[in-house]
């Protein structure tokens, strides 16, 4: 049915140029008005990647979700996610903002979530994980000059903190579960960490559940649909 097809927001030339520069889109269906983000590669904070890195700039990700939120005429938020991680703090920026918002919010881990592409997954209100998709769970690395004193040290254990609290508080995953995939030595060749398939990540309680696109807009549909029926509910009884 015509009604049904899915159809760019406003001009198909801007709508272009925005997969083009940002990897996103608004779509429209009889069902609602959806924004689709991806975050891909390696996640950009402070400091500029090399040219040929491909790369998500939180500049542009963080003004998108904040205009997703704001948008009357958007209903909810879709990750794509198939990262190397980056910048810790960046990352947990858009993870923060992603877990802030009331919209509806689903996230779907394609490839790989690894580092702090584990905090974006489970930021969303619903996760799902690609049956052939990976996440790799490690700790907290810098590269570059370190000084190897006793406050440097002290500052990755507060960022490993961090992360921890916020995994565990948006996720089903136990402290010590994740502490555990964190500190592993025998999985990796030369780290400490724990790579987790789909069906892994889902037992440990880290993503919701194993599932592809469609099970994601569907998720995200239902819970649209169930945010209009609560509207309308007090609408009614205000």
């Amino acid at each position: 049915m015509e009604n049904d097809q899915i159809r760019p927001v406003g001009d198909e030339q801007p709508e272009r140029d925005s997969i083009t520069q940002t990897g996103s889109i608004t779509t429209r269906s009889s069902r609602g008005a959806l924004h689709c983000i991806t975050i891909v590669g390696q996640i950009e904070g402070h400091m500029e990647a090399p040219a040929q890195t491909k790369t998500t700039k939180y500049e542009h990700i963080i003004p998108q979700i904040t205009a997703v939120e704001e948008a009357e005429d958007i209903d909810g938020l879709l990750i794509l996610l198939n990262t190397v991680g980056g910048d810790v703090e960046a990352g947990l920026a858009i993870a923060e903002l992603i877990a802030g918002m009331r919209k509806p919010t689903v996230s779907l881990v394609l490839g790989g979530g690894h580092s702090i592409g584990v905090p974006l997954a489970v930021a969303a209100k619903r996760s799902f994980i690609a049956p052939s998709a990976a996440m790799t769970i490690h700790p907290v690395r810098m590269s570059g000059t370190v000084i190897a004193s006793p406050q440097t040290y002290e500052y990755f254990r507060k960022i490993q903190e961090r992360i921890v609290r916020f995994i565990t508080a948006h996720s089903r995953v136990e402290e010590a579960v994740l502490t555990r995939l964190m500190m592993e030595t025998g999985e990796l060749s030369a780290d400490t960490g724990t790579i987790v398939s789909g069906d892994e990540a889902v037992a440990c309680g880290l993503i919701d559940a194993v599932g592809t696109l469609s099970d994601a807009l569907d998720a995200l549909h239902g819970m649209v649909a169930e945010r209009r029926q609560a509207g309308a509910q007090a609408a009614q009884n205000g």
